[in-house]
């Protein structure tokens, strides 16, 4: 954004007339959330963030409204466009420090928005506290001080926004952990950059939604059969530990897979045939029972990890899918902890057709390092992991991030918090499977399946359990 910033006034666009474009928004989107406040505390912060403010005041003034403005560092230092508008505001700022929160305050924050880059002074985080303990409501501009735009993690101490204004896209960190829970409602402005001003800098990273599988979802037609539909094989775990393949299998059934077996021993196939009908069951207990049913070129892609339980049999199998289409979840993650470059090496080449579903501890397991190196984001982790192990990453959580090794990058945003529960991973991978199985693209394939899985949960509702989730998962948007 600072770029696209940057790139807009070198196209001879006033940078002034977009700073005035931003602080009236904030204005009116302030009036508009808050119409009975007493007064707007509008707190200035040193750069453009805070020259924003300086408009949003002074527009707020002009409304009728009660103002009063806050600055961090001295107005007699600001340059360029925010003193331009602390000029136009024509009215005095007392210094940060001196603002003493009374009922009915709406305080408007425009001290650092999104480039931050370091804890915030130890001033500026007495007044959030001070807010914070009156239970004022908190218009953030761009973003709440204190939350790093990049990588959404707090700075120190940070506001918690009731409502965030930002400008003609949102940034990483409005979409990551913690700074999304601290944005509160969040409204996007145009301010007049040009499109094509902006998507050049705005490099691979996306939210994620259907504009990134179009043409993908192969619409039936009336040509169609069961094995032109993909086939998707789930491995069982023991007979005592058959649930999760069940789940993940049904899920596969669901979103679209024409046929879907579960690989497994007779103990754990007795099992789950009194549970499902339409889908097969295969005995694949050692080695050689798998090398043999590899021979079936029909089967296109697998699941392999849901409460699979036998590490050393996991690895194996791995191996002999190395040129197959593969999604390795739980078990099959924790397999590689040791030495998970062996698995990487097995998927080095050729087509990404490996995809991995880590959440926290298991990323930890398999990429330690990159999971321990404070200044990456979890986009930035996610591409590194993808890039090291040439297998498409989902780096679960409530801000799922989904990365390919080419350096495509998506955000989750539509999962509510109700798909925490015991199971969903295991639809997940089943619903990645099917996509797998049905020749979309492992990065495409694995986007639209945590897009759909999130899809699937707010349809629901609040309450739902895992085998809610495997029997409705929705179709598959466009």
């Amino acid at each position: 954004m600072s770029a696209a910033d940057a790139a807009a006034a070198a196209s001879g666009l006033s940078s002034f007339g977009l700073m005035e474009r931003a602080g009236r928004a904030v204005a009116a989107t302030a009036l508009r959330h808050f119409p009975h406040a007493h007064r707007f505390i509008v707190l200035c912060g040193p750069g453009n963030n805070g020259g924003d403010g300086y408009v949003a005041a002074r527009a707020l003034a002009e409304s009728g409204a009660k103002v009063a403005a806050y600055a961090f560092g001295a107005v007699e230092a600001l340059k360029g466009d925010a003193a331009i508008a602390f000029a136009a505001f024509a009215s005095s700022a007392l210094p940060i420090n001196a603002y003493t929160p009374h009922d009915g305050d709406v305080v408007v924050d425009c001290i650092f928005g999104a480039g931050l880059a370091r804890p915030v002074p130890d001033d500026v985080a007495d007044v959030m506290r001070c807010v914070a303990n009156e239970g004022l409501p908190v218009v953030a501009v761009d973003l709440p001080s204190g939350v790093d735009g990049r990588t959404g993690q707090v700075l120190g101490e940070s506001f918690k926004a009731s409502l965030t204004v930002t400008f003609m896209a949102r940034k990483p960190g409005h979409m990551l952990l913690p700074g999304r829970s601290l944005c509160g409602e969040i409204e996007v402005f145009d301010i007049g950059i040009p499109r094509r001003i902006l998507e050049a800098g705005a490099g691979s990273v996306t939210v994620n939604g259907p504009h990134l599988w179009p043409q993908l979802d192969h619409a039936l037609n009336p040509s169609s059969h069961k094995y032109t539909r993909g086939h998707l094989g789930v491995f069982s775990g023991g007979a005592f530990a058959t649930g999760a393949s069940r789940l993940s299998a049904t899920a596969g059934l669901r979103s679209g897979a024409g046929l879907v077996t579960i690989a497994g021993s007779v103990a754990a196939l007795e099992v789950d045939t009194t549970h499902l009908t339409a889908v097969m069951m295969k005995e694949i207990d050692r080695g050689e029972d798998l090398a043999h049913w590899l021979e079936d070129a029909r089967i296109h892609a697998f699941v392999l990890g849901p409460a699979f339980g036998d590490l050393e049999r996991a690895r194996q199998y791995v191996a002999m899918l190395r040129e197959r289409r593969l999604v390795l979840d739980a078990d099959g993650i924790t397999a590689f902890r040791e030495k998970p470059q062996s698995l990487f090496e097995l998927f080095a080449d050729g087509e990404v057709r490996l995809v991995l579903t880590p959440h926290e501890g298991e990323f930890r397991r398999l990429f330690p390092d990159i999971a321990e190196d404070e200044k990456l984001s979890k986009i930035d982790k996610a591409l590194a992991a993808a890039e090291r192990s040439h297998a498409v990453l989902i780096y679960k959580g409530a801000d799922t991030v989904i990365a390919s090794p080419d350096g495509r990058a998506a955000v989750n945003d539509n999962a509510p918090p109700w798909l925490a529960t015991a199971g969903s991973g295991d639809v997940l991978a089943g619903i990645i499977g099917a996509h797998l199985a049905q020749g979309m693209p492992a990065f495409e394939a694995a986007a639209a399946g945590v897009w759909r899985h999130g899809a699937t949960a707010a349809k629901l509702g609040e309450g739902l359990t895992a085998e809610d989730l495997a029997a409705a998962v929705v179709p598959l948007a466009r």
